[in-house]
């Protein structure tokens, strides 16, 4: 029995167990189960085609033309094992081109709201997949009584897909992701005593009760300039460069790890569910449910979201897709 609450770590018996039972193996890449291609996938449909970042797109060989054996875990062939090259194959679909995010990918009909990715399984098969391949589980983040972040094999992502011309293309998942620009930027000025009056076109607002300055989204260099010109406190000119600084799009940084969620039991049912499953597969706000997460600290708070989509990145919505969900080891080089 699976008590509620302990890390899946405990649990990858279990998932080996159901994985045979629906009669596939997950451990050998040549054995006797039925080889399922990842199948096609078409072009986008219309809708503002992405733009090619040379630093991380590339043309490349399609996933369907790949001559390793893969190995379906379930019927549809959603999910597939490469245990030559340890990694795990996923297919989804685009469902988000902007706003704030929570998820690089979730289950379909789950976050789609908050999630570039809609993925056609289950968090636990993926989570079967990568134990199978050998991945280890590492620990949920901890927010008291002290901030933990989440710990975990480290993953290599990447997102596969046919442009508008049906050209193949791949990136690394965090291409898609960036820092957050469409919030409010803040610079505390405490010993401003005056009450500051902005024209309602500058874009810049002054709390004279919190004694700050505040500036919403991206700031380009022309509005930087033009701002400047209308103030001479060097204190304001100084926020109006970190509004600057802090605006521009940047790409997300941080790594993957395999966090591997949770148990618990259903308060109606009492039958033990895997948390994952309601949406929290692949993280960029830390969830101590997520299947994988994120290494770094990023909260999962509303208005306070660290990441948000990289729209001018991103395929249109319902381009199919297919993550690449490898183990870092696997790409290391070889002493």
């Amino acid at each position: 029995m699976i008590m509620s609450g302990k890390p899946l770590a405990i649990t990858s018996g279990l998932f080996i167990c159901l994985a045979f039972l629906a009669g596939f193996s997950l451990f050998n890449a040549n054995s006797a189960v039925s080889q399922v291609p990842v199948g096609d996938q078409n072009a986008a449909k219309a809708a503002p085609a992405a733009q090619t970042n040379p630093a991380t797109v590339e043309s490349q060989k399609s996933v369907e033309d790949s001559n390793d054996k893969l190995t379906a875990l379930n019927p549809s062939g959603t999910v597939q094992v490469d245990a030559a090259n340890k990694r795990l194959l996923v297919k989804g679909r685009v469902v988000l081109r902007e706003g704030q995010l929570e998820m690089l990918a979730c289950p379909r009909q789950t976050k789609e709201h908050e999630s570039i990715i809609a993925v056609d399984a289950p968090a636990q098969l993926i989570h079967a997949g990568l134990l199978a391949l050998g991945a280890k589980t590492g620990t949920g983040v901890k927010f008291q009584p002290k901030f933990q972040p989440p710990t975990g094999e480290k993953l290599l992502i990447s997102i596969s897909w046919k442009d508008a011309q049906g050209k193949d293309q791949k990136v690394s998942a965090q291409s898609w992701v960036r820092n957050a620009t469409r919030r409010y930027f803040v610079a505390s000025l405490p010993k401003i005593d005056e009450e500051l009056k902005f024209p309602e076109e500058s874009g810049l607002i002054w709390d004279n009760r919190q004694k700050e300055l505040l500036w919403y989204g991206h700031m380009t260099q022309e509005k930087k300039a033009e701002l400047k010109r209308t103030v001479t406190d060097p204190r304001l000119q100084a926020s109006i460069d970190k509004f600057f600084n802090d605006s521009q799009f940047a790409e997300m940084k941080a790594d993957f790890v395999f966090v591997g969620s949770l148990f618990e039991a259903d308060p109606d049912s009492g039958k033990q569910r895997y948390l994952a499953d309601g949406g929290d597969l692949i993280c960029v706000a830390n969830f101590s449910t997520a299947t994988i997460d994120v290494a770094t600290a990023s909260t999962n708070t509303g208005e306070d979201l660290l990441f948000e989509a990289y729209t001018e990145r991103i395929p249109p919505v319902e381009t199919p897709i297919t993550l690449e969900i490898q183990l870092a080891e696997a790409t290391a080089p070889k002493p």
